[in-house]
């Protein structure tokens, strides 16, 4: 068996790592000698996911950022936060992310799960990308989903005004995600940072639990046996975030640590330049990531 490969020296930020993929993700990296930062919106939560992460891995070199990433004012807070903690930024794991079967509206207005899962990435990266252009080589490797497949994009009502399903907008932010990593591969070609996408595999977290269907708890606890254990669906994010395979790879979609075609609408380049105008617009950035 390979050894793991060696991250000292380099600093890793996660978002959402306080649980879960996250969580997993991060004890993986700081395993591997990486600094190792966390977000969570709950200070305990994170100070003690860290102190476990401490724990397990044996690394000291474990950093809590407390921001609830579906607030602009927050992401836009944690970025400074983080440019002024960390001289380079090596990779930015863009892990958080949530379902919510009833539609919910953030502090800007703007519907909570195309925000947290598509915006929060989007404006994070941008708002960081300077110091991971001047940190290169360096990675930016963002959590999607198969369920991207079944997305769509409704540039008419992407804050699902007048028709919502969970699902539906789900789905349509997972797509976000793969076509956010293609367009910003394009963007950032020849800066030798790179960006990659991946489906981590059905893993069983909470994702969901605080807004859940009572209906559906049951299927869920049916099949939970069946899912991946939060490791396991790391396992592709660790791997794109410090492989020596991953050098130079970059807008591609990955699943069980090997490149997939994702579904033929990522491909749409126009849609996706489209996504990046509206999106950059939505969270008041003039353009983001130079062309």
């Amino acid at each position: 068996m390979a050894a793991a490969p060696s991250m000292t020296g380099k600093i890793v930020l996660i978002t959402g790592g306080t649980g879960g993929i996250g969580r997993a993700a991060a004890i993986g990296l700081a395993s591997m000698g990486a600094r190792v930062g966390i977000t969570g919106r709950d200070p305990s939560r994170a100070v003690a996911a860290a102190r476990e992460i401490i724990r397990l891995t044996g690394n000291p070199s474990v950093d809590v950022f407390v921001a609830d990433m579906s607030s602009q004012g927050d992401v836009r807070r944690l970025a400074g936060e983080v440019l002024a903690t960390y001289p380079r930024l090596d990779v930015l794991l863009n892990n958080v992310g949530g379902f919510w079967a009833h539609r919910h509206v953030t502090a800007d207005g703007l519907e909570r799960t195309f925000a947290l899962n598509h915006l929060a990435p989007f404006l994070l990266t941008n708002l960081l990308l300077e110091r991971l252009i001047a940190s290169a080589p360096a990675r930016i490797v963002t959590v999607s989903s198969a369920a991207h497949s079944m997305g769509k994009l409704d540039f008419n009502d992407l804050m699902a005004e007048h028709n919502y399903s969970g699902q539906r907008a789900y789905n349509q932010s997972k797509l976000g995600n793969v076509m956010f990593t293609y367009e910003l591969a394009r963007r950032l070609a020849g800066t030798g940072v790179t960006a990659t996408a991946l489906h981590p595999g059905v893993t069983s977290t909470g994702f969901g639990a605080e807004d859940a269907v009572r209906v559906m708890a049951p299927l869920v606890a049916l099949l939970r046996p069946f899912m991946k254990s939060p490791a396991r669906g790391a396992d592709t994010a660790v791997y794109l975030a410090s492989a020596a395979g991953a050098d130079g790879v970059t807008g591609l979609y990955f699943a069980d640590r090997k490149a997939r075609k994702s579904h033929a609408s990522t491909y749409d380049t126009s849609a996706a330049a489209r996504l990046w105008q509206v999106s950059a617009d939505l969270v008041g950035l003039e353009d983001g990531a130079r062309r």
